[in-house]
């Protein structure tokens, strides 16, 4: 049935049919990503900070936030991660490892007393920068599915050519670049010591780009050897927008409530220039060679690299995040947020995406996430602990498509200066097909590891 499922999210466009690079539908869930990245604090809380507020992260969950800080504040945070693809294709597994280093996050917070109304006795501005989305990825997938889909030469123009149709080996190699940052603006305000109110406007940009060789190896059963490289690639720029809202509510110094609202993300413009075009009956750059011939067949030999250029929006889901926290005075606290995204919500527009946003209706669900975070302090030092539940938005998804995550981390306070360190493991498989238009070819099993290690500094400024 997955199998189906993403077959069916490949297919619909007849200039990725041909394609082992994602299609749209794929493009718009990765667009519609969050990584949960911000300071170090946030992050090791797991980012349930809905109704906790009280860091430069916590905009992003909710505006109302920025208002419970007491002064001015500044942060900056730096992520190390290690991520680990093992791959497996026809019972054949690969493991593929790298690091990566960026800065993730920062931004800054200034308060202001209000003393010319005593109903709203405080109000903050906010500023952040954050990564949402990080793509910079790769992976290798190495098997032999027994079915060929490079089997005969271009070149070979007799009247009865060669057939190589047993198949060897086929190689997928896969590359992501690029990110979602991220540019908040929040102001927030307390009415009667009890309501933080806070509003927001999110700015976003895209950077992604994808390059993926195909390689396969086919014999005719005669000694004679097939070799092929199929090379694609895609390089997308966007624009867009949100807005959000939330309160904080203290019905008393122990308990707090917290509501906000993320609106969709308006991509207004998307440019994605690819090669994914028909070059003499190939949607990529291709090359074929024979072991009974000394030509090599390209269909870019002599400067020949069409690019198709394609304009369009898109529109992600809006979230609801409900917030709640117990705070045991100025030992710690328990905080926890729910959310939920309708991923029915997805919207393409700007060309014929009409297949598209019929699977973003019949394929896509509506998925919840549950976030856990606690902070305990022991004179300057604090010790924090997060935990995250995301479901995979795919109707027929299975159990371990879910994302987990775990996160601990410590946090030092030398009076001006804070010191916040976290680290952070997650899970999650996945799969993906690089023969879609072949039903008969099975998709790459995917198991996905990501170790995270985030370095902060926050400033009382």
């Amino acid at each position: 049935m997955r199998k189906i499922i993403f077959f069916v999210a490949f297919a619909a466009l007849s200039c990725v049919s041909n394609s082992q690079s994602l299609g749209y539908q794929n493009l718009s869930l990765m667009f519609s990503r969050n990584d949960g990245n911000g300071s170090a604090r946030f992050v090791a809380m797991g980012g349930a900070f809905g109704a906790v507020g009280g860091d430069v992260a916590s905009m992003i969950i909710n505006p109302a936030g920025i208002s419970v800080f007491n002064g001015n504040n500044a942060s900056l945070t730096f992520q190390a991660r290690n991520t680990n693809y093992l791959t497996t294709y026809y019972n054949n597994s690969l493991t593929t490892e790298e690091d990566f280093f960026k800065v993730t996050n920062a931004g800054a917070v200034l308060t202001f007393e209000n003393s010319f109304n005593n109903e709203w006795s405080k109000l903050a501005l906010g500023v952040n920068y954050r990564i949402s989305a990080d793509f910079e990825d790769k992976f290798i997938a190495k098997g032999n599915s027994g079915f060929s889909s490079f089997n005969s030469f271009p070149l070979d123009i007799s009247q009865n050519p060669i057939i190589y149709d047993i198949s060897e080996d086929q190689e997928l190699s896969n590359y992501y670049d690029g990110e979602i940052s991220e540019l908040n603006f929040a102001f927030s305000g307390v009415y009667q010591e009890k309501l933080h109110v806070g509003a927001g406007l999110n700015f976003y940009d895209i950077s992604f780009s994808q390059q993926t060789v195909l390689r396969e190896t086919n014999n005719d059963g005669n000694d004679n050897i097939l070799n092929s490289r199929f090379y694609q690639e895609n390089f997308t720029n966007g624009v867009g927008f949100s807005l959000s809202a939330g309160f904080i509510y203290k019905p008393t110094n122990t308990f707090r409530f917290g509501l906000s609202y993320q609106s969709p993300k308006w991509f207004t413009e998307i440019i994605e220039n690819t090669n994914i075009i028909n070059n003499d009956g190939f949607f990529g750059d291709t090359e074929i060679e024979v072991s009974n011939s000394d030509v090599i067949y390209d269909n870019t030999f002599g400067g020949n690299l069409p690019i198709q250029e394609l304009l369009y929006k898109l529109r992600t889901p809006s979230k609801i995040t409900a917030s709640t926290a117990i705070i045991f005075g100025k030992f710690g606290l328990i905080s926890f947020d729910y959310s939920t995204n309708n991923y029915k919500g997805l919207y393409l527009s700007g060309d014929n995406f009409s297949q598209e946003n019929l699977f973003f209706d019949n394929q896509l669900k509506r998925a919840d996430a549950i976030r856990l975070g606690t902070e305990w302090r022991i004179n300057n030092l604090s010790v924090r602990g997060g935990y995250v539940y995301e479901q995979n938005p795919f109707i027929n998804s299975i159990s371990s498509d879910n994302l987990e995550s775990y996160s601990l981390g410590l946090g030092y306070n030398f009076g001006t200066v804070k010191l916040n360190l976290s680290y952070k493991k997650s899970n999650k498989t996945d799969q993906y097909d690089f023969y879609p238009q072949y039903d008969e070819v099975e998709a790459t099993q995917l198991n996905i590891n990501n170790t995270i290690i985030t370095i902060g500094f926050s400033v009382n400024i």
